[in-house]
């Protein structure tokens, strides 16, 4: 029983605390700043600052990169080119998304997918939060 104890001890001792989510150093070392296999609200592990457009990488490997976007009112990203395809999910309030001259105003439930090599841009109508999957293939 004492063994035991020590045990789950140790275990606990070796999980690293990260905002609300747990993370094990084996999943820190993995390129993931979630725990696998388990449910997470990915809503609430990125936070509005006034003024600002924040960022948080969830998942980073060689082959693509998950991660979270919260932009304040108005905030947006300037035009840009990207060499892969990106898949923008909105996961809360609405967006202009603007790819290669054509706007697209989306919301929250909704995705939009930026081709690689095309000009894009994206500024928040309102407050909005997104998760932006980037596939490096």
């Amino acid at each position: 029983m004492e063994e035991r104890g020590r045990a789950e001890m140790s275990a606990r001792a070796a999980t690293v605390r990260k905002g609300k989510q747990r993370m094990s150093p084996e999943q820190a070392a993995g390129g993931r700043e979630i725990a696998a296999a388990e449910a997470i609200a990915v809503i609430e592990l990125v936070n509005y600052q006034r003024g600002a457009v924040v960022s948080r990488t969830i998942v980073k490997h060689a082959v693509g990169t998950v991660t979270l976007f919260a932009f304040d009112e108005g905030e947006g990203l300037s035009e840009h080119t990207a060499a892969f395809d990106a898949l923008a999910h909105v996961l809360e309030g609405e967006a202009e998304i603007v790819i290669s001259g054509k706007a697209i105003r989306t919301k929250a439930g909704e995705a939009v997918l930026m081709p690689a090599q095309q000009p894009h841009a994206l500024k928040a109508i309102t407050r909005f939060k997104m998760m932006l999957t980037m596939i490096r293939a």
